[in-house]
């Protein structure tokens, strides 16, 4: 609590983009992503920060068939990750005189980041035709930066997401691999909800630079 308190004397604003997400135990995602969020906000809070950004997950909201959810659709996630994610915004939300604004982002990629080689594997069962939300690095920053200016934001939970849903053969070919096989659709189903990103678009003006995976491989993005 000591480095908490000496990070963030002085701020004005706090951006939390730590997780523990690949590879956790349902304890480590929850000692880390839940219980070590509560510590910075609480930290935050009495440094009187301004403002307090969490970056949250989309797969907040579980499965629901692959309809756009937004941010007021039903929360009901199953996997360690989001359940933490999920814990650590409702108590973020209940913490009083904190400025506190979640961003609950997609499968997130961009110019130098393995993670959509780094998944392949693990969706290597999942239905070729899955389709999943996407954002580019420079676009999840835009978000961030729009939050943080916006004076007084219209509401404090915001989906960031590119303006088309790849499926998961097109996601794949980006980076030479062959489509998924679909032997594990089961799976699948936890990972099936779509972002309805207006929110952040009528509120903030958010405009995704690349608005398609197309246009950041055709920019080399």
């Amino acid at each position: 609590m000591d480095s908490l308190s000496s990070a963030v004397r002085g701020v004005d604003a706090v951006v939390h983009c730590a997780a523990f997400f690949r590879g956790a135990t349902p304890e480590q995602a929850h000692a880390v992503n839940d219980v070590g969020t509560q510590h910075l906000a609480s930290a935050a809070r009495a440094a009187s920060v301004k403002r307090f950004i969490f970056t949250s997950t989309g797969l907040v909201y579980g499965s629901n068939g692959g309809r756009l959810a937004s941010e007021d659709a039903p929360c009901a996630p199953t996997a360690a990750y989001p359940v933490s994610k999920l814990a650590a915004e409702r108590f973020l939300l209940g913490v009083e005189d904190l400025d506190v604004r979640v961003l609950r982002l997609p499968f997130v990629y961009g110019d130098g980041d393995p993670h959509i080689p780094e998944v392949v594997p693990m969706m290597r069962g999942f239905p070729a035709a899955h389709r999943m939300s996407i954002g580019h690095h420079a676009d999840v920053a835009q978000a961030v930066t729009r939050l943080l200016e916006a004076p007084s934001p219209a509401h404090r939970i915001y989906n960031v997401v590119d303006d088309e849903a790849p499926d998961l053969a097109t996601l794949f070919a980006s980076v030479g691999a062959q489509p998924p096989d679909g032997s594990n659709a089961e799976f699948a189903r936890a990972f099936d909800a779509l972002l309805d990103g207006r929110r952040i678009r009528e509120d903030l003006g958010f405009k995704p630079k690349f608005p398609r995976l197309a246009d950041a491989l055709a920019a080399g993005a």
